[in-house]
């Protein structure tokens, strides 16, 4: 029994090898820059590990974004844990264990349960491979003309594994850290969907 379980686990993991999405291809910024700014709808899932204050929890994540609303679902191992935000530009909802929460922002909502900043608003353009709109960044670029990591506000992103979506280069991985706070969101495993 568990020698079967072991070659279905085996077999799983091979598969999702397999069908890995290609590395990026060599960057061209300009282009893709504005590739990005104009997908409105996609999704992707994988893990997120949120380390602050010594505390440290990776749950699975699922990030729906239609146009400016999104759906962001995480949950631990077996379901468990299972936390759903919703948003748009009018308000946030936040809906864990039987609880609904509300605000106007998803930062406020975040300051007022888990007691610190965190740009949230930022990473649906930071996830992507975009500069945040309304603040000076400073964009560094690989040797293969791929952005590797944008410093704006305080936050810095890296990405280190950018994959290839047909025309598009959207991050395998992602961090985002501010030292000063010892806050940190390292986001891996990202498989996305484009929806036209």
């Amino acid at each position: 029994m568990r020698i079967a379980a072991l070659a279905a686990v085996l077999a799983v993991a091979l598969a999702a090898c397999a069908s890995a999405p290609p590395a990026a291809e060599r960057g061209d910024w300009p282009a893709q820059r504005e590739s990005l700014e104009a997908l409105e709808n996609w999704q992707f899932r994988g893990r997120v590990n949120v380390r602050y204050d010594n505390e440290s929890h990776t749950p699975r994540i699922l990030w729906q974004q239609q146009d400016r609303n999104y759906n962001i679902r995480l949950w631990g191992s077996f379901n468990a844990g299972n936390t759903r935000i919703t948003g748009d530009p009018a308000g946030v909802t936040l809906e864990a264990d039987g609880e609904v929460l509300t605000a106007e922002t998803p930062e406020d909502l975040i300051l007022e349960q888990l007691g610190y900043e965190l740009p949230v608003s930022h990473l649906e353009y930071w996830i992507r491979g975009l500069p945040a709109p309304g603040g000076d960044a400073d964009l560094q670029f690989n040797e293969r003309d791929q952005l590797a990591e944008i410093r704006q506000q305080g936050w810095s992103v890296s990405y280190p594994d950018p994959r290839q979506y047909g025309e598009l280069s959207l991050p395998g991985e992602m961090q985002v850290l501010r030292s000063a706070d010892d806050v940190r969101l390292r986001f891996v495993g990202l498989r996305w969907t484009i929806n036209e």
